[in-house]
């Protein structure tokens, strides 16, 4: 199936608005929405998917849903996205019923079809699915809030926790190799060796401290290599932006961007969090690197919500890596920003010419001081993780 995806790397735009609220009524019609239509907007929150809210009127209210339209630039093989996201928000939906409680606000629900399927393909070869919105939710792009940010950790705690079970070869691989530290390292060799840009040699510090930094970096995916880790489903995008909270009460209520559903590590999942959650800058290409360090307090907030969940449902082994998990999700993120950088800036977006390098900067000083606090990280996971 070919995919008109040819506006930026697949970022869906249009230039009539009429086009685009014909495109998503018909959209709608597929999905069978019920209601009076009213009116739709642009979410643009997102970097990936081409997403809209649209309001309906039904039963003397308004009911919401949100329509995406798939970056199939970004995810080549849209079929395996959906596949994954359905049959995984379908074992957990059973997981909450099988309790008594409510899945409706503790899961993603997608619409179907009338031929029953989670995604419909419009004549320009879009490729789009429809899910409900989840009424009295939020979702804050970041937070210094300590109880949000062990909110957080609870709710990826709670994905892996009702996933313990699922059939893992059940899984597409989206996206290969995404989290093969070791590839990654083999790229950055690769991209000094060859040195395109000519960038190699004012980098020259950066990509030996890299180099330093690979043993510790790569030990969580040759343990899994070596059968001591096992696969689970992760979820390969853990931000707190990524989780809805209640409006009122700011508990957690469901992960949301499934779209990196794929098999991997337990400490994958948590490391990218902590890279993410946990430092005392969360801008990714800080310049003022005395700014940069692991923020203890939003690091144990985050571990607490966590292990609190996935305890008992995750091996030791799993659980001892968790700290290695962070240093070698936050080295891995810094490695392909300055292997990008060397090859000329092709990957991530930027808006001035040295951010990749500067992301890069940031993400090596953030991964020393994880190595320094190893010892710290690890008590306070075995803390929580020993504590009734």
């Amino acid at each position: 199936m070919a995919f008109n995806d040819n506006v930026y790397k697949g970022k869906l735009l249009f230039v009539d608005k009429f086009q685009e609220q014909q495109q998503i009524l018909e959209v709608c019609r597929r999905f069978n929405l019920q209601g009076e239509y009213r009116y739709y907007e642009q979410i643009n929150s997102g970097h990936i998917n081409t997403t809209y809210c649209v309001y309906y009127f039904r039963d003397g209210e308004i009911k919401d849903y949100i329509l995406q339209r798939v970056n199939t630039y970004v995810f080549k093989d849209p079929y395996t996205v959906m596949d994954n996201i359905s049959s995984v928000t379908e074992y957990i939906r059973a997981k909450i019923k099988a309790t008594g409680i409510s899945a409706k606000r503790f899961v993603l629900h997608y619409s179907t079809t009338e031929t029953g399927e989670y995604y419909t393909l419009l004549p320009d070869g879009g490729f789009w699915r429809c899910c409900r919105y989840i009424d009295g939710s939020i979702s804050p792009l970041d937070t210094n809030d300590l109880f949000l940010i062990e909110q957080s950790g609870r709710a990826f705690g709670e994905f892996q926790m009702y996933l313990a079970d699922y059939p893992i070869e059940k899984l597409n691989i989206v996206i290969p190799h995404f989290h093969n530290t070791i590839r990654r390292y083999d790229a950055l060799r690769k991209a000094v060796s060859e040195d395109v840009m000519r960038r190699a040699r004012e980098a020259e510090a950066l990509i030996q401290q890299y180099y330093a930094l690979e043993d510790v970096a790569t030990e969580p995916y040759r343990l899994q290599k070596q059968g001591v880790l096992p696969l689970r489903v992760t979820h390969n995008d853990t931000k707190t932006s990524n989780v809805l909270f209640d409006s009122h009460t700011h508990e957690r209520l469901t992960v949301i961007d499934l779209d990196t559903v794929m098999p991997g590590l337990v400490a994958f999942d948590f490391g990218d969090a902590i890279r993410m959650a946990a430092s005392t800058s969360p801008k990714e290409d800080e310049r003022d690197l005395s700014k940069v360090k692991l923020d203890m307090e939003k690091f144990e907030a985050f571990t607490k919500g966590f292990v609190h969940e996935v305890k008992g449902a995750i091996t030791q082994a799993e659980m001892d890596s968790l700290a290695m998990g962070a240093l070698a999700m936050t080295t891995e993120c810094g490695v392909r920003f300055l292997t990008d950088y060397l090859e000329g800036d092709k990957y991530f977006r930027i808006h001035y010419p040295e951010q990749n390098l500067a992301r890069a900067m940031r993400h090596v000083v953030l991964a020393q001081d994880m190595l320094k606090r190893m010892d710290e990280m690890k008590d306070i996971v075995k803390k929580y993780s020993e504590e009734n």
